[in-house]
């Protein structure tokens, strides 16, 4: 089993996906950080993907089509996700036209580390990786400035995943 984990931003939340991914050694399943501010993305729009096919390379893609396990994490933009995180959706769901695949019935774990509230965010990508297909677990992490991270709340949510 693997455990694909995705931030959206660097920093704090690069650092609570490091948290995962040092648990996740814990119970001997290997894990994958893809940082999608690393990746740079154009812009999604049509024009872009008529001038560049897509972005997204097979390595991530193939990535994405061997896991069953994911843990999504962003910050709070505007009550929202960042724009790294619509972008990367955007382009994959244009990568094929079996690109749900990459989604669909996979379990996820979404997690926040944000200077506002973060359950914005948090809702936000439950119905947003629900919509496509994946299995978001009730479980969440949020931490901000003000309220680290819980290790019995990340031991709890990562146990759900790995059991499933």
């Amino acid at each position: 089993m693997s455990v694909v984990i995705i931030t959206a931003s660097s920093g704090n939340n690069l650092k609570l996906a490091e948290s995962f991914q040092h648990k996740f050694v814990e119970y001997s399943v290997e894990s994958t950080i893809v940082d999608l501010a690393e990746i740079d993305l154009p812009m999604y729009s049509t024009q872009a993907e008529e001038k560049i096919k897509n972005p997204l390379h097979q390595e991530l893609l193939d990535l994405l089509d061997s896991s069953t396990k994911f843990v999504f994490v962003s910050p709070e933009y505007n009550g929202s996700t960042p724009p790294s995180f619509q972008n990367f959706l955007a382009w994959a769901s244009r990568s094929s036209k079996e690109w749900r695949r990459y989604f669909n019935g996979k379990q996820a774990v979404i997690a926040t580390h944000s200077g506002g509230g973060g359950s914005h965010v948090l809702m936000h990508m439950r119905l947003q990786l629900s919509f496509i297909g994946m299995n978001v677990l009730g479980r969440e992490i949020l931490t901000s400035y003000q309220k680290e991270l819980n290790p019995e709340s990340l031991q709890d949510v990562c146990q759900q995943l790995v059991s499933q």
